[in-house]
């Protein structure tokens, strides 16, 4: 039987060998690390307004300066994300995300001591948002790249790690506040990131060799298959036998002169020539960055998706600690009602995963139905009074969230976005994308804060814009398979019919035909 490892006692520095995706396996480790980086990261991210008041106050800024500390750093996060796909391209998954935990650790320290709140826009929204972006991306590529049948349930499992970060660390915080101050706090918080450091240490990376399953073919190809499949792949004459088609024929079928070397199919496929068995297969080849991407119509309207909906997935949990606190609820309370919705998140994310992990699903539109109910959560908080009306609007919205939050990335490596292959290069374009709504959503709650005087606003604001991502996910799945592709196709066909109008039709057999020439004039030559 075949082995799905090839190499199992490695060093933890080495890449993992696989035939197949294991699903399994060092992919687990990958898991926990991504799970720890999402709750340093995003975690972090979202508890970051149990900083709000003692910001303001500390500082003497209004809500809309106060919010460009998280929309820069997120802005930058997210701008910077094509720069995270080609360094993890060129230097290796792991290596960017341990100098990611350091510049976040970094960024959070050196806050510690800012004396105004521009220098909290350099420390925490430069520095630790590139940071940020270091650590997170390449860690939930790589992990997608582990999986495959298990994906969605793995990722958003695993992405539950923020959830459980705001649970714990918005109490604990507020707590911490009340007996060191908010300047210790955040250093503490600075300290406790260096762990995604020690997380990127585990990234290893994989290999999957393909190749070696063409071996299990069986040898039953006669000599002339052989050369009408070389004719087919490479356009060429019929002497080009070592032209880099795969030769699964047994070597007691293969001609005296060939060599029957099997040769690995990814240089085909993108135009390059064949590279020997002994050079490391396709990573070499890899475009450190491929904006091919920009011309799939279906990833477009998704990128417009992650650009609108971004406008909800931050401002929310900024401002729910002042819309509490304006309702008369103590500080106390209020950190339990964000604590309440990250829990609730726990277990949107992990029904998503689950959901989204059966076989006859098209999950496209399983997260078009969780962004429309999402919207809905966003319209729900301006109607919410007291304690318990907050809370169930909390909750509500913390499930909806880690629906879609949870998953909104890892579809890009579904075949109606742009397929795994193209995942990495498609993550990057895409966060980059979402830069605009990080930058301008946050200002913009606080602006309307400012400007009525009523937290309502920034909820609304958020809907809207959820609103408008709804429609952009709506029109993927016909952007893939309807009548933009269909109207791309039949110009495609028109151009085809008038190219092949032009040429001579050849006949089935005129491979043999040659072939018998071939074998005529051999028999001629040899009699004179």
């Amino acid at each position: 039987s075949k082995m799905t490892v090839k190499a199992v006692k490695m060093p933890c520095t080495s890449a993992n060998v696989y035939t197949k995706v294991p699903d399994g396996g060092w992919g687990w480790t990958i898991a926990f690390a991504f799970f720890v980086v999402e709750a340093l990261t995003y975690g972090i991210i979202k508890s970051f307004g149990v900083f709000f008041n003692d910001l303001m106050e500390s500082f003497d800024e209004t809500n809309s300066r106060i919010s460009w500390i998280i929309s820069i750093c997120v802005f930058v996060q997210t701008f910077t994300a094509p720069l995270s796909t080609v360094l993890s391209n060129r230097f290796g998954h792991r290596l960017v995300v341990m100098a990611g935990g350091l510049l976040v650790s970094t960024g959070m320290v050196i806050a510690s001591f800012a004396r105004t709140v521009v220098d909290m826009y350099v420390t925490i929204g430069i520095v630790s948002g590139l940071g940020y972006c270091l650590s997170f991306l390449p860690t939930v590529t790589i992990l997608s790249q582990y999986f495959d049948k298990r994906r969605s349930l793995v990722t958003a499992v695993a992405s539950t790690g923020e959830c459980f970060a705001v649970f714990s660390f918005a109490p604990a915080i507020t707590a911490l506040k009340e007996q060191i101050g908010w300047r210790y706090s955040l250093l503490s918080v600075g300290v406790l990131q260096l762990g995604i450091a020690v997380c990127g240490s585990l990234l290893r990376p994989i290999v999957i060799r393909e190749q070696e399953e063409v071996k299990a073919q069986p040898p039953e190809e006669s000599t002339e298959t052989k050369y009408m499949l070389e004719n087919e792949q490479t356009c060429t004459s019929i002497e080009s036998i070592d032209s880099g088609v795969e030769i699964t024929t047994s070597p007691s079928n293969v001609p005296g002169k060939t060599k029957a070397e099997p040769k690995s199919e990814e240089p085909k496929q993108h135009g390059q020539n064949p590279v020997e068995n002994n050079s490391t297969p396709p990573e070499p080849k890899t475009k450190l960055l491929d904006f091919s991407v920009m011309r799939d119509y279906s990833f477009i309207c998704y990128a417009f998706f992650g650009l609108f909906a971004t406008l909800g997935f931050f401002a929310p949990s900024l401002y729910i600690i002042p819309l509490s606190r304006s309702l008369g609820i103590g500080k106390d309370h209020s950190a339990y009602i964000l604590s309440a919705m990250a829990i609730a998140e726990v277990f949107g994310r992990i029904f998503a995963g689950w959901v989204l992990n059966k076989k006859p699903i098209r999950k496209i539109y399983i997260e078009l139905i969780c962004v429309i109910l999402l919207s809905v959560a966003l319209v729900a908080f301006p109607f919410a009074s007291g304690f318990w009306g907050l809370m169930t609007c909390s909750i509500y919205f913390g499930f909806m969230l880690g629906t879609v939050a949870g998953t909104h990335i890892p579809l890009l490596a579904e075949d109606d976005v742009v397929g795994i292959e193209k995942m990495s290069s498609a993550a990057g374009v895409y966060v980059f994308i979402q830069s605009l709504a990080g930058l301008a959503g946050p200002p913009l709650a606080g602006v309307l804060v400012d400007t009525t005087k009523n937290y309502s606003s920034a909820f609304y604001s958020c809907a809207a814009g959820m609103v408008l991502g709804a429609v952009f996910l709506a029109l993927v799945r016909p952007c893939k398979t309807g009548l933009c592709h269909h109207h791309h196709q039949q110009q495609q066909q028109q151009v085809e019919e008038s190219t092949a109008g032009a040429l001579p039709e050849l006949p089935d057999d005129f491979i043999d035909m040659d072939i018998g020439k071939a074998e005529n004039s051999g028999k001629g030559s040899d009699s004179v």
